[in-house]
């Protein structure tokens, strides 16, 4: 009997099972209401770290208007995209949603203009990488609970967090790795393997999300048209594809259309070819997986070609437009400026940060001080920071 639209296939073989989860680094009992990997998921939902995504940027910052992705909403949707296709593919979705939802937990405000600035002012005290830093905010800087810091998610998990993208060996010589390092010396999170499928669909509903929402965005930004995406891979057949289908559709709709049939069109390759590899490559368990010495879930090679062009019309035509430029500088000086005031003026920092900042004073000098103010800034949204910023500088606000 055929299978029915949008029902769940059977389980992979190599799909994670929450009954045999490797475990915590605390043990705890088991919840009796949900899997492992689905109380991983809630503790993320939960977290405060969650909760501020809703005003950190994709592009544009947040005060511009409420029209444009947050970290939040892109969280969502990444984790909405990530559960269809670990449900489709016969995987644990609720593992591949929880990937997805932490996956930003550690971006600091203002987008990739936060993380270099961030990564320049830490350069001379350990670095500053954001994927490290959404490790740190799962097992150290989350503080909910009494038993432990963090929020002591699954093996599974933390190993996705990680490695998400494929093994991490070339990265654990760089300062800011060294977390992860340390973390993994008592509780091996494998890091030179591959992760697993769920984790690899986590990675790929990232791709898919913002590529998709990315031309959304940048066309209600008016950074470009949708004539300037006619003759862009991907887009441009489907744009022309819903010309044929509603010729009297109006832009907005047609613009929202054409992103419905690119997500479909993407997810769709995303399990043609993953389907395919697991057959040709005989996959059968999750270590398998973990075995292959390439991605199992991927996009296939016409698929990325697509891809790799549409990245580059974005990078020409928003990422690098000057109003997103103009953003991005006054974001850097806005966070050196931060930076540098906490770094010379602790006693400025909110209590708990002070407090934080001189213990880190006494056990590991001005490394350890540049190590709470950086996640301190790591933390704000994007208006936070703007305020923090007016507060401290603005001098009309004493007139």
């Amino acid at each position: 009997m055929a299978q029915e639209p949008g029902q769940p296939r059977p389980r992979a073989p190599y799909a994670e099972n929450p009954a045999r989860s490797r475990g915590r680094k605390h043990p705890e009992a088991p919840s009796r209401t949900r899997s492992a990997f689905a109380r991983d998921r809630d503790r993320i939902i939960h977290a405060s770290a969650f909760r501020r995504l809703k005003e950190k940027t994709q592009v544009f910052v947040a005060h511009e208007g409420d029209h444009f992705r947050t970290r939040l909403t892109h969280s969502l949707e990444v984790a909405q995209i990530a559960r269809s296709i670990a449900r489709a593919l016969g995987l644990d979705d609720d593992l591949a949603e929880t990937v997805a939802l932490a996956h930003d937990l550690g971006h600091p405000p203002f987008a990739h203009a936060g993380e270099d600035e961030l990564s320049a002012r830490m350069e001379p005290f350990g670095g500053f990488d954001h994927n490290v830093q959404t490790f740190r905010v799962c097992t150290r800087l989350e503080r909910r609970y009494p038993e432990f810091e963090g929020l002591n998610l699954t093996w599974e998990t933390l190993e996705g967090v990680v490695k998400h993208n494929g093994p991490v060996t070339e990265h654990l010589g760089e300062p800011a790795w060294r977390a992860i390092v340390d973390y993994a010396a008592d509780f091996d999170l494998r890091l030179d393997s591959w992760p697993s499928a769920e984790a690899q669909v986590g990675a790929l509903s990232d791709d898919i999300a913002y590529n998709n929402h990315d031309v959304d965005d940048g066309l209600q930004a008016g950074l470009f048209t949708l004539a300037d995406l006619r003759d862009v891979a991907l887009i441009g057949p489907i744009l022309a594809s819903v010309r044929r289908d509603y010729p009297d559709l109006d832009d907005r709709l047609l613009r929202l259309e054409a992103v419905r049939r690119m997500i479909g069109a993407m997810v769709d390759d995303v399990l043609a070819e993953t389907g395919r590899r697991a057959a040709e490559l005989k996959v059968r368990t999750p270590e398998d997986v973990r075995a292959l010495g390439q991605p199992l879930v991927a996009f296939s090679p016409r698929m990325g070609a697509d891809l790799a062009e549409l990245r580059e019309f974005l990078h020409a035509r928003m990422y690098r437009h000057f109003r997103v430029n103009r953003t991005r500088s006054q974001a850097r000086r806005i966070l050196a400026e931060l930076f540098g005031l906490f770094m010379r003026e602790i006693d400025v920092l909110p209590d708990l940060w002070r407090e934080r900042a001189e213990v880190k004073d006494v056990t590991d000098g001005q490394s350890g001080r540049a190590r709470v103010v950086c996640d301190y800034i790591a933390g704000m949204t994007d208006r936070f920071a703007i305020e923090e910023h007016r507060k401290l500088f603005n001098l009309d606000l004493w007139a």
